[in-house]
């Protein structure tokens, strides 16, 4: 039973993460990365600034001790000088407070001298230690850099993936029909096809009909009585009118309806 729970828990967990992959921006996806890596760089740099800082610390202890060392080592110089000279003098109480001294100061130098000595390996090491974060952060700078830049690259193939895909569903809904409801163009072109050939044909029924006819000569008897009307105007007005009744009439005669072949 565990491990039937188990396996529906992974196969749960795989599904909603599939979802969220399919789902989810890669824009957003890709600024979560970006700040992650920032992040990730950041306490790198921290991490590196400690290892750095132990190294100064321990270089400035080394300087300390070896500063002691040097002042102790001069000290004792001193006190066995002062011993030989008070020796000469014959004064024994003084040649062995100033011996006793010089082996204090002996005692000290050889103390500093194995503190010297592990200092100078923390300090290599610190050192060693220091390249290696210097080196790191560059090298992660380098990176970040690098992802950056690949991050407007990215952006850019993002912006242009959309502008196709709406391309591509604007020539899809030019060609396929969007819903029951919507027609699509070819729909839409062939009942506008459709409506002006019946239109047309009806233009021609009605050009054909006894009515039709009528109408014409009833036009042309109004046209024939406007140029007569015209030719009287002219008369009065004394403008020679020579040649413009035939012109009108071979117009009249043109614009009148032919017969339809069988007619008579």
């Amino acid at each position: 039973m565990i491990k039937v729970f188990q396996r529906w828990w992974n196969y749960m967990a795989a599904k909603l993460s599939g979802d969220f992959e399919a789902r989810a921006d890669p824009k957003i996806q890709l600024e979560q990365a970006i700040q992650e890596a920032q992040t990730q760089h950041r306490q790198l740099k921290e991490q590196a600034a400690n290892v750095i800082a132990h190294q100064k610390q321990t270089e400035i202890k080394l300087n300390r001790v070896m500063e002691d060392y040097e002042k102790v080592s001069a000290n004792a110089r001193q006190a066995v000088m002062m011993a030989d000279d008070a020796q000469k003098r014959g004064d024994e109480t003084k040649m062995v407070q100033y011996t006793q001294t010089a082996e204090s100061f002996a005692n000290r130098m050889i103390a500093l001298e194995r503190e010297v000595d592990d200092l100078k390996s923390l300090h290599l090491q610190a050192s060693d230690a220091s390249d290696k974060a210097k080196q790191a952060v560059n090298q992660n700078s380098a990176m970040l850099q690098k992802k950056l830049s690949e991050r407007q690259k990215l952006l850019s193939q993002l912006d242009q993936a959309k502008m196709q895909e709406q391309l591509n569903s604007a020539m899809d809904s030019l060609s396929e029909q969007v819903g029951q409801d919507t027609p699509s163009m070819e729909e839409v072109r062939n009942k506008i096809e459709q409506r002006y050939a019946k239109a047309q044909g009806a233009a021609e029924l009605s050009e054909n009909t006894v009515e039709g006819r009528m109408l014409e000569v009833e036009q042309a008897s109004l046209n024939v009585e406007a140029q007569s009307r015209l030719s009287e105007i002219r008369a009065q007005l004394g403008i020679e009118s020579a040649g413009t009744e035939s012109q009108v009439s071979e117009a009249i005669a043109e614009a009148a309806p032919q017969p339809a072949e069988g007619e008579s």
